[in-house]
Formats: structure tokens, C-alpha cells, sequence
């Protein structure tokens, strides 16, 4: 592979070049090298560790989580229980957002299940959200 551009890597790895740059700034992508004008240039394991965090990113996995990763990542050595522990954690944050959710999408079948139609004066749906008491789901992301 020739040497990347970040403005390439970008294009390869569908993230944004201030995203790049950001990921360099906290530690999650290592200083490119740079030509002798200061451009950045990427290699090939720049394009597999910005992957990689995409693709953890894609999953929901926090920056501090990838963070955990790519220090197991970079220490081949390391039990791979450390990184089930992570893994295991994520999955529960995704299975607590599903059933919040969940619990929105019912809390809005209710809703348009009572409407009856007819004018906005007697709309249940607008009852309801001018009424954040009667709401049954917990709206906290």
C-alpha cells in the first residue's frame, strides 16, 4: 500500500478529516508522519487502527472504551477475558437503550391509539406531551 493522505484515508475509511485529527489530538490515532511541507502521511496500520475504531464507533463503543481496546490490542499478550469484559459492557448498554426504546415505542402506540381524531382542541397526542405526567417511559439516552 502507498502511503495515505488524510484527505485518502478519510475517502478508505468514511471518517471526516476533523474526526482524524481529533482522534490524533486525544491519543486514539498516533502523530503521523509528515512531509517536509508538514503534510500528514498515513500508513497502512494507521488505516487498520482508524478502522478499527470506526468500525468500535459503528458498534456504540465510547472513546474511552476503544481506548481500553487498542491498549489490549497493542499488547498481544494481554487475556482476552479484558476484552469480553468491555465487550460484555457494551452489550449491556445496548440491550438497556433497546428496552428504552421499547418502552418509547409503546408509550407512542398509546398515544396514537387514543387519538380519536377530529380537531387539534381535543387531540390526545398533544394532551399527552403538554402532560409530561402521564408519560410511562423513561426518556433518559
Amino acid at each position: 500500500m502507498r502511503v495515505l493522505t488524510i484527505g485518502n484515508l478519510s475517502r478508505r475509511t468514511g471518517t471526516k478529516v476533523p474526526t482524524i485529527r481529533y482522534y490524533e489530538q486525544i491519543g486514539l490515532m498516533p502523530e503521523p508522519g509528515r512531509t517536509d511541507g508538514g503534510q500528514r502521511r498515513y500508513d497502512a496500520a494507521a488505516l487498520d487502527r482508524l478502522s478499527f475504531v470506526r468500525h468500535a464507533r459503528q458498534l456504540g463503543f465510547s472513546l474511552d472504551a476503544i481506548r481500553e481496546l487498542l491498549d489490549l490490542a497493542d499488547n498481544p499478550d494481554h487475556d482476552c477475558n479484558d476484552v469480553d469484559v468491555i465487550a460484555q459492557r457494551q452489550l449491556r448498554q445496548v440491550e438497556q437503550r433497546i428496552a428504552r426504546l421499547e418502552a418509547l415505542r409503546g408509550e407512542l402506540q398509546r398515544m396514537l391509539h387514543q387519538c380519536a381524531g377530529g380537531k387539534t382542541s381535543d387531540c390526545r397526542v398533544l394532551e399527552v406531551l403538554r402532560d409530561h405526567s402521564e408519560c410511562l417511559a423513561d426518556h433518559e439516552t
